[in-house]
């Protein structure tokens, strides 16, 4: 390896973990709802609060985050403190009777929307099963794991009653099931027997990587039919390009903890075929949304540019560059980093915008609402980080 390289990743390395504690210190400052628990995620540009609703999928990343930075960065009681503010409240209000997770709850903790999918449980059992380990709190370990029973009961029928679509019509299975469900698994791995997680993680790898995979193109499909056959219609043609790498990204820590060199390059080239086909060749940028024929999608905003997309994909360059040492992988890296920090941050407040138009203009001056939390801004800037201080220390070396 070259000297330049090494201080590369070194350099990159401190930038990320300066960037990371930057954005931890403004949700610190503007998202703690001190009078009644949890946290605000509608923020504007400067950390002001523009609603007072809160959505189990951000309450939830939240506590997750706060615990995670408390369990492999630093043992600070002030993040342990603010994991706790959000554990309490969502363990108070966030769930049914039946232990099924709301979508979403106003201010005090009253139930505004109904558990309509299992994605709010997805993410609770992340939540719980962090915090437990970092403050061994047994009834968020309870939590954790019913939850994630609950999930895998769930699992063929993640909306349940809620559907929209009539039963047996075009049957239909989505990406985003088992792709969380690994991660997930790896999540709860301390809470889990060996035998049943190698099980889940078996099923995941099997369904994401073969049946959601399309040959032809070498992408990921978002929704396929329950045998793996694609289906001809709006669902069954989109390709969302940074599921497909975030999925791949997921996979290859399965990859790396089994020694599985196959499963790692099939993930490498799916990085690879799907950042190189969501990438728009005129304005910069990954796609939210593509059609694999090249037709119209029905989602309109399919051509904006999002922050998670650009994140996930900087943390799977990475990974893929340190699994393989190939350049292409570090030269997409450098690209995509130039262009999230050039349109994405905000210079003056911190944070970064989470949504641009194709030529890559910011479209809303807020940091946060109800999709964008406290989770793939300082996630992806944990793990970069930590991959940048492998490749300049070496785990193995």
């Amino acid at each position: 390896m070259k000297m330049t390289e090494k201080k590369d990743f070194k350099r990159f390395a401190a930038f990320y973990k300066a960037a990371l504690l930057e954005v931890i210190d403004f949700w610190s400052k503007h998202s703690l709802d001190k009078q009644y628990g949890g946290y605000f995620t509608c923020l504007d540009n400067k950390g002001k609060v523009y609603d007072t609703d809160k959505f189990i999928w951000l309450q939830c990343r939240q506590v997750w985050m706060f615990s995670v930075l408390f369990n492999r960065l630093e043992q600070k009681k002030e993040w342990l403190d603010i994991a706790k503010l959000g554990a309490n409240f969502l363990s108070k209000n966030g769930m049914d009777r039946d232990g099924n997770w709301y979508f979403s709850l106003d201010r005090k903790g009253t139930s505004l929307i109904a558990p309509y999918n299992i994605f709010s449980d997805c993410f609770a059992a992340m939540a719980f099963s962090q915090y437990a380990l970092a403050n061994g709190d047994e009834k968020a370990k309870t939590i954790a794991l019913n939850t994630y029973r609950n999930i895998l009961k769930r699992k063929s029928n993640p909306k349940g009653r809620y559907t929209k679509a009539i039963p047996g019509s075009r049957p239909m299975i989505t990406m985003a099931v088992p792709m969380i469900l690994a991660n997930l698994s790896l999540e709860l791995e301390w809470l889990l027997s060996a035998e049943h997680l190698d099980s889940a993680l078996d099923m995941c790898v099997k369904e994401v990587t073969e049946l959601f995979y399309d040959k032809k193109s070498g992408l990921l499909l978002e929704n396929v039919a329950p045998d793996g056959k694609k289906i001809d219609c709006f669902e069954g043609r989109l390709i969302n390009p940074g599921h497909g790498i975030e999925a791949m990204w997921f996979m290859m820590d399965i990859a790396k903890r089994r020694t599985d060199k196959d499963l790692t390059k099939k993930c490498c080239d799916i990085i690879l075929n799907t950042i190189e086909y969501g990438w728009d060749k005129k304005y910069g940028g990954i796609f939210y949304f593509m059609d694999i024929q090249g037709r119209p999608t029905q989602q309109l905003e399919w051509d904006q540019k999002l922050w998670w997309v650009h994140l996930e994909t900087l943390v799977a360059l990475l990974k893929a560059y340190a699994a393989t040492g190939k350049r292409e992988y570090w030269q997409w890296f450098e690209k995509v980093h130039d262009y999230s920090w050039q349109h994405f941050y905000d210079r003056k407040y911190g944070e970064w915008f989470g949504y641009l138009n194709k030529r890559g203009e910011v479209l809303f001056q807020s940091k946060g609402g109800k999709w964008k939390g406290c989770f793939h801004v300082p996630r992806a800037f944990l793990l970069c980080g930590k991959e940048l201080e492998n490749l300049v220390h070496p785990v193995n070396a």
